[in-house]
């Protein structure tokens, strides 16, 4: 695990037990996430390993809003009010999802701005005149092929 990263591990697994379920599984999109923020479960807020391991697993297997929200009624219900790291990383998720979907592979947060790395083959490019239109230098986009 400590190899190939949590959610990556939390996707092979996934894919591992509906093969054997003989659920048909296709690839996803892998979006990186590489901004200045503390996302993470604190110690504090959750002690037991396996009950946190249990929670990002959950949030790492989230696909939809409503899966996300399941996860945070879960979290609150189990542990009470989330802190704000735990927040931030079920709002990273719901970035993820988000991104997927419009075939960004990576975002990027650098001082002031945030770039966007995509797919050019099947990336709306509409997207991102009405983006730039809406936050001009703040935001640029690269394409990878």
């Amino acid at each position: 695990m400590d190899q190939v990263g949590y959610d990556t591990y939390c996707k092979l697994l996934d894919e591992v037990v509906k093969e054997m379920q003989g659920i048909e599984t296709k690839e996803e999109l892998d979006v990186q996430i590489d901004i200045n923020i503390s996302s993470y479960i604190p110690d504090e807020y959750i002690e037991n390993s396996s009950q946190k391991i249990e929670v990002y697993q959950n949030i790492a297997l989230s696909r939809t809003e409503e899966d996300i929200q399941n996860v945070i009624d879960e979290i609150i219900d189990r542990f009470g009010a989330m802190p704000e790291e735990v927040n931030n990383l079920l709002e990273i998720a719901r970035i993820k999802e988000l991104a997927k979907k419009a075939f960004v592979t990576k975002i990027s947060g650098r001082r002031e701005s945030v770039i966007f790395n995509f797919d050019a083959s099947n990336f709306n490019m509409n997207i991102v005149d009405k983006l730039v239109k809406k936050y001009r230098n703040e935001i640029r986009f690269s394409r990878r092929n």
